[in-house]
């Protein structure tokens, strides 16, 4: 059967085995062919609709969120009232576990289209956690790749030019999507040019344009919001900072150094 593409799944829930939850309740040994498979844990299913918030920093931590179908990005306030994204989320990833922490959330959350979540409580979470074993080792897990992500999103920022950044995005966001079984070469960008740039510290010109660019030499096809990743080997080569033949020119960004 063919993968469904990200386009379909503002249509289609994620299955519950596609889901980030699903990690924590297969040790279980619940049903893994059964789409009731979070009916023990959900407390409720929800719909966002776009620009709806599902919560705000400082808030009591109460729910983790897992992503059915839609987009949501997170992003926190500077003391100068900037908005800074921190992160583009997909059907099938779960919002909400870096709170567990300070039992507050650090960042907002809001619905880029209309977006289906299940609320797990996070009394849920902490429960699971003491009593099995094997739930407690996929959390950490699950934190560890919050870790290896915030660390290449250092690397990002800090050392690659703004094609090897958005090469590395579309690569991140394809590598993703196959995760969840949809397609990783074509889906849709639910979030604006501006939002990209503002994730990858890009000027949203420079975004519109290296996807023009793309475009033109035959990387990327697609339409509006809806991207057909074409020639991954090229796009590879990009992100890795190694030149191809085109002879375009590489847009460098500044070298500026970081605040102590």
């Amino acid at each position: 059967m063919p993968r469904q593409t990200a386009q379909e799944s503002s249509c289609a829930a994620i299955s519950c085995q596609n889901c980030g939850l699903y990690q924590l309740c297969l040790p279980m040994g619940l049903n893994d062919t059964d789409t009731s498979l979070l009916d023990r844990y959900v407390k409720r299913r929800r719909i966002f609709k776009r620009g709806e918030v599902l919560y705000r920093a400082g808030e009591k931590f109460t729910f983790v969120f897992a992503i059915r179908s839609g987009s949501v990005k997170t992003f926190i306030s500077t003391d100068d009232g900037r908005l800074q994204i921190t992160g583009f989320h997909i059907p099938g990833e779960l919002l909400g576990l870096n709170a567990i922490d300070e039992k507050r959330y650090n960042c907002e959350a809001v619905a880029l289209e209309t977006t289906s979540a299940c609320e797990i409580s996070s009394d849920c979470f902490e429960e699971l956690a003491r009593e099995i074993p094997s739930v407690h080792y996929q959390m950490l897990k699950m934190m560890s790749r919050e870790i290896k992500h915030n660390q290449e999103l250092m690397l990002l920022l800090g050392k690659k030019n703004a094609e090897e950044r958005l090469a590395t995005y579309l690569l991140s966001l394809s590598r993703r999507f196959a995760m969840r079984n949809y397609s990783p070469t074509q889906f849709n960008l639910s979030m604006s040019r501006g939002d990209i740039g503002n994730y990858l510290g890009i000027a949203e010109e420079t975004v519109s344009r290296i996807f023009t660019r793309f475009q033109e030499e035959g990387i990327i096809a697609g339409e509006r919001r809806h991207i057909i990743l074409s020639d991954f080997d090229r796009l590879n080569a990009t992100a890795r900072g190694v030149p191809h033949s085109s002879g375009a020119e590489i847009i460098r960004m500044p070298r500026t150094p970081r605040p102590r």
